[in-house]
């Protein structure tokens, strides 16, 4: 196993629709290819399975929660996630949530300030494309919404990220997952992280 003198600790994050499932499960690869221990962390698994200590069943009970418990369960997965030692550790999760009072930040400056990331990637595509992947996906019930709605999404997700950046003091990278060039967007995201 090649070891890498510090491990990184990158946040991707992309909007439904980019691929960014199908491009993490392809770096992933190619990084183990190369014998570097990688790991995936879905924040939002991790907040469900801490929460699941206190009853919760699901992610509705969980966006339903008071906020002070929220930020709780932030806190104390964003803890897990600073303790892991792999070389590469993934934090895959989302720029923004959308809600009634309107955006919240997927990523607050107290889990920034606790997980210390080293680099923030966020997937992108033309907003056509994620229109037609997000028609053609059959596996799940989403929501309809137009190209003019996937743009601001997009900003939106660029803002958040850009954000994170300053606050951190880590790069920030968008990378273009276009359809049939998951390759390349793979070995873009491998070259952005420096490995």
């Amino acid at each position: 196993m090649q070891l890498l003198v510090e491990n990184k600790k990158i946040v991707i994050v992309g909007i439904p629709g980019v691929g960014k499932t199908s491009l993490v499960a392809t770096i992933v690869k190619k990084l183990l290819d190369r014998n570097i221990a990688v790991s995936v962390n879905g924040y939002g698994t991790m907040m469900l399975d801490e929460a699941k200590n206190i009853g919760v069943k699901d992610r509705d009970e969980l966006r339903r929660l008071a906020v002070e418990k929220q930020k709780e369960l932030q806190k104390t997965t964003a803890e897990k996630i600073s303790n892991l030692t792999d070389d590469i550790i993934f934090i895959d999760t989302h720029a923004f949530i959308s809600t009634n009072a309107g955006f919240y930040p997927g990523l607050p400056n107290h889990v920034i300030q606790i997980i210390q990331p080293t680099h923030f990637i966020a997937i992108s595509a033309r907003p056509e494309e994620i229109y037609n992947r997000r028609m053609k996906d059959e596996t799940r019930n989403r929501d309809k919404i137009s190209i003019e709605s996937i743009k601001k999404e997009l900003a939106i997700q660029d803002s958040m990220l850009s954000t994170c950046s300053v606050l951190s003091g880590s790069p920030m990278k968008v990378i273009l997952n276009n359809e049939g060039k998951i390759e390349e967007a793979a070995n873009n995201v491998i070259k952005a992280i420096g490995v």
